[in-house]
């Protein structure tokens, strides 16, 4: 599976930006799709998950403010952010993974920047 990221950008605090991961097969078929990001000096946290069976999960830091949804006509998952904020500056990657398989399989995107001015 081949990912890739696109719509990062540099905005001001408070914008916001659609970030979109498409995935080269149907997504119907990957168990979760998640949004990670990776900001200089720090480690790789997960933003959120959204599971094929419909479950969504987000990090407290980011909850009420970001959305992830699922096209699975266009085999893409995005990542709405609203009210963003300097501290969401960061490099944002996509992770599928498909527990289907014995073991499981994990893919990742190349990543998109996401840089938010104060």
């Amino acid at each position: 599976v081949q990912l890739v990221e696109s719509g990062g950008d540099l905005v001001e605090a408070g914008g916001s930006l659609r970030l979109s991961c498409s995935a080269s097969r149907s997504i119907a078929g990957i168990n979760v799709m998640s949004w990670y990001r990776q900001a200089p000096g720090k480690q790789r946290e997960l933003v959120g998950s959204s599971a094929n069976v419909g479950n969504t999960n987000y990090a407290d830091s980011v909850k009420g403010r970001f959305t992830i949804s699922r096209d699975n006509a266009k085999n893409t998952v995005y990542l709405q952010m609203n009210s963003l904020k300097p501290e969401d500056t960061a490099v944002y990657y996509c992770h599928a993974l498909i527990t289907t398989y014995i073991p499981s399989r994990t893919y990742w995107g190349q990543g998109t920047q996401v840089t938010v001015s104060s």
